[in-house]
């Protein structure tokens, strides 16, 4: 999962451009906007500041991420403001999704980086509208603490150690990867849509919350938990922040870090 800018810098360098965003492309523009350490990269389509698709490439590995990728934005988007899917695949040199831009700008794209208060409502206002609006009964995806604590002792962590899990506070369909990247902001500075979907199930909400605020840390510094609460309208709990940043570093194994920011620069 996103936690910096770092994906984008290292972006900056020579990426191998597979042949199915080269295809896709059709000629237009091309340009790598996201690498990451387990070999995932994001392409965009379209002139920089005109971005019209992106394609998501991965190993073969990560194919079950990538269907579940599919699947989710296919139902999300009936719902909220995400990229619209228009194919997925594999060939010879991975896996891959394709989808349609929005408008905007990724929160940690250069754009906002002197603007730091204005990106940090956003994130906060747009996961409130995301929670708000994504239907619970109708999901048929998961985000569970049993499903994750399986998947950590599965890999050889010990749940146990995280101690209770806090009493239910509301039960959402929760975006699953809420790092700052994954909101985009419009010409406005409001939010206009999320990104990288890959994990998005139903959960308590502050699965989503702890890792929200944690990430602006990452991202921005400390220092701006109280903003995004009182932009999300909800004050900070500290025990339930605590247990489920832990529960995310417990379960953080590499595979989720899978996504790539496709968000990055999509325009105004």
């Amino acid at each position: 999962m996103p936690r910096s800018i770092d994906g984008l810098s290292r972006a900056r360098g020579d990426v191998v451009v597979p042949h199915v965003v080269t295809e896709a492309a059709h000629g237009r523009p091309v340009q790598a906007v996201w690498v990451n350490e387990i070999g995932g990269r994001t392409f965009r389509i379209g002139d920089d500041g005109r971005a019209e698709e992106y394609v998501k490439v991965l190993p073969h590995v990560y194919a079950p991420w990538i269907v579940g990728e599919a699947a989710r934005l296919t139902w999300a988007s009936r719902y909220a403001r995400v990229p619209e899917l228009i194919d997925h695949g594999a060939d010879d040199e991975g896996v891959w999704l394709r989808t349609r831009a929005l408008p905007g700008w990724s929160a940690v794209d250069p754009r906002w980086h002197d603007e730091p208060r204005t990106a940090v409502i956003a994130v906060g206002e747009g996961l409130r509208a995301l929670h708000d609006t994504l239907p619970v009964p109708d999901c048929p995806f998961e985000w569970s603490t049993a499903q994750r604590s399986g998947r950590a002792r599965a890999a050889g962590a010990d749940p146990d150690a995280l101690g209770p899990e806090p009493p239910i506070d509301r039960v959402v369909v929760c975006h699953g990867d809420p790092c700052t990247p994954n909101t985009l902001i419009g010409v406005d500075g409001r939010w206009v849509g999320h990104v990288d979907l890959d994990a998005l199930g139903i959960a308590d909400r502050w699965a989503d919350l702890g890792v929200a605020t944690m990430a602006l840390g990452w991202n921005y510094g400390p220092g701006w938990d109280e903003l995004f609460h009182e932009a999300y309208g909800l004050p900070v709990d500290e025990e339930r922040t605590a247990w489920y940043r832990a529960l995310w570093n417990l379960d953080d194994d590499g595979v989720e870090t899978a996504t790539g920011a496709e968000g990055q620069r999509t325009g105004d």
